[in-house]
């Protein structure tokens, strides 16, 4: 049997983190993942679900230290189900995803980096710069593969 998810999203909120009794961190977060596709008239739908995250340990304090609101991220875990009574009296379930894998995926465009470094100064300091290109050097913008491909396009 097999219980494992892997999501990618983004942050709903802010991650919180709290402290269990063992002083270990637990940390809270929810994301959103979008569906889209084309209806049998041809018009665009989308569905987004959210998805409740929980973290902890180390990767918790990782979470609450380096994810914002709104950063895309790459999740893996599995799915857990917990009771509660609701205001009204009445028995629930929520299903939460616990998280054991964390990515931050983005660019510069969302204001994100492409991994984790706990010393982002570095990061960038040891990537190495490459050279202006001359007037000697050809070229070299990569060929352009498959046309102008769109969303709808992409089979996954």
């Amino acid at each position: 049997m097999l219980n494992k998810v892997i999501l990618i999203g983004r942050l709903g909120r802010d991650p919180e983190t709290r402290y269990m009794s063992n002083q270990e961190p637990v940390c809270n977060f929810s994301i959103a993942t979008d569906e889209n596709w084309k209806d049998k008239d041809g018009n665009r739908q989308q569905r987004t679900e959210w998805h409740n995250i929980v973290v902890y340990r180390k990767l918790a304090e990782t979470c609450q230290q380096w994810l914002k609101k709104g950063q895309l991220v790459y999740l893996e875990g599995k799915i857990s189900s917990r009771k509660y009574q609701g205001k009204d009296g009445i028995e629930r379930t929520a299903y939460d995803i616990v998280c054991d894998t964390m990515k931050m995926l983005g660019g510069k465009q969302d204001g994100t980096s492409s991994g984790y470094s706990p010393f982002p100064e570095e990061q960038s300091a040891n990537r190495p710069v490459p050279p202006a290109p001359t007037a000697s050097q050809p070229d070299s913008a990569p060929a352009q593969v498959g046309g102008d491909l769109q969303d709808d396009d992409i089979p996954f």
